[in-house]
This record gives C-alpha cells, structure tokens and sequence, in this order.
C-alpha cells in the first residue's frame, strides 16, 4: 500500500473514529458536521472529500458498526454444528456486542430511520449483504432436514434478530426495567422455540 493510500485511510479511520465518539457523548441531536470537524480537527473540505458529505461519512460510520455486529453474530454461529446451538449463539452475541460495544451499537439503533439510509443504501448494503449471506448460508442445510421451520428470510430475521434488537433498543434507551442479563439468560432459547418446527421447553 503506497503512503498515500495508507494516509488515506487513516484519515477516513480518524474519521469514523471521532464520529463515533460525538454520537456517543453528544447524542444523535449534538452528531453535526460542525462537533465531529471540531473533535476530529480536520478540514470540511477533507471530510466532503472522504466521503462526499456529511450523511456519506454518517452512512460510512453505520456501515462500519453494522459490519462489526455482524461479524460478532458470524463469529458466534459459524463454530456451532447444531441449529439449537447456532440459534441461541447469535441472540447472545446480539446482546453481549450491545454490551461491549455499546457505542456502536447506540449509533446502530439511534439511526433506524435517520435521513441518511435511503440515500446511502448501496454503502450499507455492500457491508451487509455478504455478512448476511453467510448467515443465511449456516441457515440453509438446517432448515432443509428440518431443524428450521422453514419461513422466508424476512420472516427468519424478525424471528432471529427481532426479539434482541428490541431489547438492546430499549436498554440503550436507558429503560430501568431491562435487565440485559436476565434477556442474555431467556431470550435465546425462547427464540429458539419460535424457530423450531417442534415447541422445545427452555432448559
């Protein structure tokens, strides 16, 4: 990699980095051009240049939390052989990444229907859908013996991920009567039971 490119990239790494950090301590109505230019002490003209404007560096930065949840999600179901073991494995990941890396996803959830995603589809969807594909693909074989209902991809996602998402949305939110713990605890086999063709009891 030439240095230019690796200054570059630092640049654009700088960036999300600091964009992050306003989101976090700013909250959504404090993440402006203006706080992540002050935080970051770069020039407009090198954040317009990186990313085209402000919603494309927002857009980079969902992309780039979005990407890292999903890796946590793969990187939790790909060992497991069984789909009970798979299922329940990604429900924990949603949760523990909700709690690890709270600050990306607090920018996940506080974007769900900001301005920017519609018009940076194509950004977000190139770190989404190859993630999502190998989701689908772990998915696959299972449901063909029969270990999955088998319901479309839309249907299997609000099963899967749905039931987390909702929760770590409102724990984020700062609802005092979640106790992410106690979701970590009965959520997963809960959710297992919604995607298993035969009721299973929780253990």
């Amino acid at each position: 990699m030439s240095p230019k490119h690796q200054s570059t990239d630092a640049t654009v790494t700088r960036l999300l980095d600091d964009a992050l950090r306003v989101h976090t301590v700013l909250g959504p109505e404090g993440f402006t051009m203006t706080a992540v230019i002050r935080e970051s002490g770069v020039s407009s003209g090198s954040l317009y240049h990186h990313f085209g404007s402000f919603d494309g560096l927002a857009a980079a930065l969902y992309a780039r939390c979005m990407a890292s949840l999903l890796d946590a999600l793969l990187a939790a179901l790909e060992p497991e052989t069984t789909a009970r073991g798979g299922i329940e494995a990604v429900a924990r990941a949603y949760l523990d990444f909700t709690r690890t890396d709270r600050d990306a996803a607090y920018f996940i959830h506080a974007s769900a229907y900001a301005t920017f995603l519609p018009s940076h589809a194509t950004v977000i969807a190139e770190a989404k859908a190859p993630r999502l594909t190998r989701l689908l693909s772990w998915l696959e074989p299972h449901t063909a013996t029969g270990e999955i209902t088998p319901l479309s991809p839309t249907l299997t996602e609000m099963l899967l991920i749905g039931p987390v998402a909702e929760t770590a949305r409102r724990h984020l939110s700062g609802d005092p009567t979640l106790d992410l713990t106690e979701a970590t605890l009965h959520l997963p086999p809960r959710i297992w039971a919604s995607l298993s063709p035969q009721p299973t009891p929780p253990p």
